[in-house]
């Protein structure tokens, strides 16, 4: 059986149905981006793995064992961070780490290596011995993560693990969890953010109103489309009636001031149309002197699915 199994899960609060009748299997060693608009069941779905709300109905197996039945066994091989990391304000991690790995029945010396090389891995060595009560978000989310490793569990569950943190503690967050690709272990992400995803994960489940829209690799079904998006920076000051005129040219899908010399363009084509269209924005007369270019397949992908499932 796979690491994460859900069979015809379903959460319903009166008529409504959160999740419906969700069938979904997750792979062994997996980075799996569990990907929705708000609203969608990512959250719900996440609550009923980690045992924080019950199912209406159906199963979810977590390393063979249904958490509806035996959740205590169920998660015994399960880390996760759910929501708003919450911890003792006057404890430290690493009295923190040692409360927990006590809980778990290890011994000091395991929880103090094992604490320590984890503290150093989400970069809070410095922070060991000061009060969490102290701590920004991003720090408290950093020492979560560590907390959720400290057992050596099979599977990692994380809500939306970035949620909340500035720019800079996005990135260093990414990278943390990007780092266990090295660790025998499967990850489960929720996240609304697509270059999140395309950035962490190789593998990528979509909902829409509760039910599974698509779940496959990344590089398969990203394969085949042609979405670009441009960063163009210009000399010359751009205004409305240059973005129209932008808007207007073959292949561009929608385009965007950012400032006063600088727009984003999602376009459709190649490297060659790519060229085409820097020589067409000059002739506007835009005097472009930077210009850069992202593949966004995977935006582009859920959009269309998402539209196709309303």
């Amino acid at each position: 059986m796979n690491p994460i199994e859900l069979e015809g899960l379903t959460k319903s609060y009166g008529s409504f149905k959160a999740i419906d009748t969700l069938d979904l299997k997750v792979k062994a060693n997996s980075f799996t981006g569990f990907l929705g608009p708000n609203g969608a069941g990512k959250s719900t779905t996440i609550k009923i793995l980690t045992n924080l709300i019950r199912a209406s109905s159906g199963s979810a197996y977590l390393d063979g064992v249904d958490i509806t039945k035996d959740p205590k066994a169920a998660l015994a091989s399960v880390g996760s961070v759910v929501e708003t990391p919450e911890f003792y304000p006057f404890l430290t991690p690493r009295e923190t780490m040692d409360y927990l790995g006590s809980i778990n029945g290890m011994s000091r010396e395991a929880i103090h290596s094992k604490g320590d090389e984890l503290l150093h891995m989400v970069k809070m060595e410095e922070w060991a011995d000061k009060k969490i009560g102290k701590f920004s978000k991003g720090m408290r989310q950093r020492v979560a993560l560590a907390q959720s490793l400290l057992s050596d569990p099979k599977i990692l569950i994380l809500d939306e693990p970035t949620s909340g943190l500035d720019p800079r503690g996005m990135v260093e967050m990414r990278e943390i969890v990007k780092s266990l690709r090295d660790r025998d272990i499967t990850v489960f992400m929720s996240s609304h953010m697509l270059n999140e995803v395309e950035e962490i994960c190789d593998r990528v489940a979509l909902i829409e109103y509760g039910k599974l829209l698509i779940h496959d690799d990344v590089s398969i079904l990203t394969k085949g489309t042609d979405l670009r998006r441009l960063d163009v920076r210009t000399v010359k000051d751009l205004n409305k009636g240059v973005l129209d005129q932008v808007t207007a040219l073959p292949l561009v899908e929608s385009a965007r001031l950012q400032s006063e010399r600088s727009l984003s363009i999602d376009m459709r084509g190649d490297e060659s149309d790519q060229a085409e269209m820097l020589e067409k924005l000059n002739r506007l007369g835009l005097k472009v002197y930077s210009l850069s270019a992202e593949g966004h397949s995977l935006e582009s992908l859920y959009m269309d699915l998402v539209k196709e499932s309303r």
